[in-house]
């Protein structure tokens, strides 16, 4: 599971492309590294070869083209907002829109609408401008197509929610146990190695599972050359949390 925030998180299942509608708005993509920007403002952040800047601001956000949807290969892994993906959330993924920021989206061929959290990037496919969960796909009827013309608008945003990952607290996850025993029974092995390794229970559907987390840093860079020892070391699955 690599790092979200760099590699876009995201990607729906393969489907026939739709009709592309107009953007109200671009997505302020560049081909270069944009410029500095000013403190406090987000950050752009590279995906498959192209740079993206997330807009600081989603008031009077209105887009309309193509949705698509994520499932099963990402649950349980973690988003760009540094939360775990849950397909069964109301949730999605957008390129430039602040985490955190809660979007109407209307499907324009059966006009149904629901309402989502933005807590991921992505996608990154062609002209595919949100990546619904598989509950929030279910409910618009895009699962069974795949994609769908919509039209996404921002209504609001969920106070706290993270909006830049660059610094902060992370540590890094290694693996997840139904059972305390075994995962304690690695902990101490890695605490020696790694640090900082310490138990995180988590429930879901009724059962207890047990997430093993090692080491801490406290800017990204610190933790993508830290994920890059945990990796070599042989934790092929590890991926950052933020804390």
């Amino acid at each position: 599971m690599a790092l979200v925030l760099l590699l876009g998180g995201c990607a729906a299942r393969p489907s026939p492309p739709g009709r592309s509608v107009p953007d109200y708005r671009p997505d302020s993509r560049v081909e270069r590294p944009p410029p500095e920007t000013a403190p406090g403002q987000p950050k752009p952040y590279k995906a498959l070869g192209r740079w993206y800047h997330p807009i600081p601001d989603a008031s009077g956000f209105r887009q309309q083209g193509i949705a698509s949807w994520y499932g099963a290969d990402f649950h349980g892994k973690s988003t760009s907002s540094g939360e775990v993906y849950d397909m069964h959330a109301m949730t999605a993924a957008h390129k430039t829109l602040p985490l955190g920021t809660l979007v109407r989206v209307r499907h324009l061929g059966n006009q149904r609408s629901i309402e989502v959290r933005i807590n991921d990037r992505g996608p990154f496919v062609g002209d595919r401008i949100i990546d619904l969960s598989f509950e929030a796909a279910r409910q618009l009827d895009v699962v069974r197509p795949g994609t769908a013309p919509v039209e996404v608008v921002a209504v609001g945003s969920v106070p706290g929610s993270p909006v830049d990952l660059y610094s902060g607290n992370f540590t890094f996850q290694v693996g997840s146990f139904a059972s305390r025993v075994n995962a304690e029974r690695l902990q101490a092995d890695l605490n020696l190695r790694f640090g900082n390794a310490h138990i995180v229970e988590f429930e879901h559907k009724g059962r207890t599972y047990y997430r093993l987390r090692v080491g801490k840093a406290s800017s990204l860079d610190e933790a993508i050359a830290y994920e890059a020892r945990l990796r070599q070391s042989g934790f092929t699955d590890a991926f950052v949390v933020a804390e």
